[in-house]
């Protein structure tokens, strides 16, 4: 089964975007080789503000990635070069892990992460943490309906002080750890 991951560069305090959907303030380090993470997959997996933002920046794929978007208001006879997901989104996400290929990923935004996380179908969180604390904008996850235990697999530190953290989501209930009267306290 293709894994479903979500990739995301964040800020200190946990947000994707500042309070006027800019990432310019996101860091890069030399040492830093996306390479690897381009090879190991082949889809792409966007909500509609999200691609929004790409809009504005004048790109509308990634190169070499089937792009799907996530969207209740986009018409696909506008968005040729994208596949459009519009109501059952879940169903989507489903069919494309059960399906040949690469790993899948979700670059954003939040709430598609959301909403795939709560359907169990997020695999890995995959975070590039930049040294800056912007205090409001985009989060990178927005409320959670439960607790959602994640395992650390690799970490990385780079000079400019970018993070690189990558985490499994935990699916089992008893590795989960977390208490019944805590579950339901988040109901």
């Amino acid at each position: 089964m293709r894994r479903v991951r979500y990739g995301v560069g964040m800020s200190l305090d946990g947000f994707i975007a500042d309070s006027r959907d800019r990432v310019g303030w996101m860091i890069g380090d030399p040492g830093y080789d996306s390479r690897p993470f381009f090879a190991s997959i082949d889809s792409v997996l966007i909500g509609r503000r999200s691609y929004e933002v790409m809009l504005t920046q004048g790109v509308r794929t990634y190169p070499g990635l089937h792009t799907y978007v996530f969207s209740r208001t986009f018409k696909p006879s506008d968005y040729p070069e994208v596949t459009v997901v519009g109501d059952d989104g879940i169903a989507a996400v489903a069919e494309l892990r059960a399906g040949r290929g690469k790993d899948i990923w979700l670059c954003g935004g939040g709430q598609l992460f959301r909403s795939l996380l709560d359907a169990d179908l997020v695999d890995t969180v995959e975070l590039g943490v930049s040294p800056i604390l912007l205090g409001q904008g985009r989060s990178m996850l927005p409320a959670l309906t439960r607790i959602q235990r994640l395992r650390l697999t690799h970490h990385e530190a780079f000079p400019s002080g970018l993070l690189v953290l990558h985490y499994d989501v935990v699916r089992d209930a008893a590795e989960q750890g977390v208490a019944a009267d805590e579950r339901e306290a988040l109901r």
